[in-house]
């Protein structure tokens, strides 16, 4: 398999810094990418494989939300997970195309790491 490329979208400093730390803990060996604009996100879009995004975004995509960002993402591109400790908002990001996603409060849980080795085929 080709090296695995994640994308924190739209987290801030802090929120990136603690998801970063337990997804490799996780997924060790990925190349985490913290990207806060659409620019930067499109011309990486293709080498990505899973986008982690915020519920409510920070930076400039267009939408402060994670589920509208999720909805509006193009056929093809890599599965999107939300990171939301509200279970209404990750069943609403099921709905809009993600995979499940899980809770800030959950990242360095058991459950986080079966939401991202599933999301990635590792499980």
């Amino acid at each position: 398999m080709s090296e695995i490329q994640i994308a924190l979208v739209g987290h801030c400093g802090p929120d990136a810094f603690a998801l970063q730390s337990s997804i490799m803990g996780f997924v060790p060996g990925a190349v985490l990418h913290r990207l806060n604009s659409m620019d930067d996100l499109v011309g990486m879009m293709d080498q990505l494989s899973l986008l982690v995004v915020n519920r409510v975004l920070d930076g400039q995509f267009g939408t402060e939300s994670g589920i509208e960002f999720i909805s509006n993402l193009a056929t093809g591109s890599p599965p999107a997970m939300l990171i939301s400790n509200f279970p209404e908002s990750l069943e609403e990001s099921v709905a809009a195309g993600a995979v499940m996603g899980y809770g800030k409060q959950k990242m360095r849980s058991p459950e986080a790491e079966s939401a991202l080795k599933s999301a990635l085929n590792l499980a």
